[in-house]
């Protein structure tokens, strides 16, 4: 299959690394039910969001820069 491009490898390891995320991303979903009525645009789920992908980020980090060795 010469025809397909190069595969971005940290697309790969962040779908399989979510699974292992799964407490954080419980409270970012939580907070956004929280909010999904304020219409000030005040309110807000940054912080969670922000720990999911920490969280993410940290998994796939060991994998991703294995594979680029």
């Amino acid at each position: 299959m010469a025809d397909e491009g190069p595969v971005d490898q940290k697309k790969y390891l962040e779908d399989i690394c979510k699974s292992d995320c799964a407490k954080p991303m419980h409270d970012y979903a939580e907070c956004m039910k929280r909010i999904s009525g304020d219409d000030t645009g005040i309110k807000h789920c940054t912080g969670q969001y922000f720990d999911y992908m920490a969280c993410v980020d940290k998994c796939v980090a060991p994998k991703l820069f294995a594979k680029l060795k």
